[in-house]
């Protein structure tokens, strides 16, 4: 189901707390919102649509992927960006890192660990920092 966007940055400034297999329907949620705001949107947390869970998805060409509970285990080459956000007005300077690895569980709750690099990586690390309560 497609969800309002949260723009409460009170509620967005929360840390979000490890999701479970009944947050799976927050999943299909996510990427339906996702979908609907693809035109400005490359990626989400939970918490843009209201859920304080620990899950993003976030686009790679024309496929959704959803990641639950992500950490970012490991960061190199750290460089200053600008970002936008559907949650915010404007954009802001941040510290981003070209290559990142994330530790998460897929959609079937299994472990995974991979390596992302350049834009994508820049778009993960924004949506991790959602789930940390950090806005840019």
């Amino acid at each position: 189901m497609i969800k309002p966007i949260c723009k409460d940055t009170v509620f967005l400034s929360r840390k979000s707390v490890p999701a479970t297999k009944a947050d799976l329907p927050v999943v299909d949620d996510l990427l339906d919102t996702l979908r609907a705001n693809s035109a400005g949107c490359v990626g989400m947390a939970a918490n843009m649509i209201g859920v304080n869970k620990r899950i993003i998805a976030f686009s790679l060409g024309p496929v959704n992927i959803p990641m639950i509970n992500p950490v970012i285990a490991k960061r190199a080459e750290p460089y200053e960006t600008e970002e936008g956000c559907l949650s915010l007005t404007g954009v802001r300077k941040t510290t981003r890192f070209r290559s990142i690895e994330v530790e998460f569980l897929d959609r079937s709750f299994k472990p995974q660990k991979q390596t992302f690099a350049g834009w994508t990586a820049q778009i993960i690390q924004h949506e991790i920092d959602h789930c940390e309560g950090v806005l840019i």
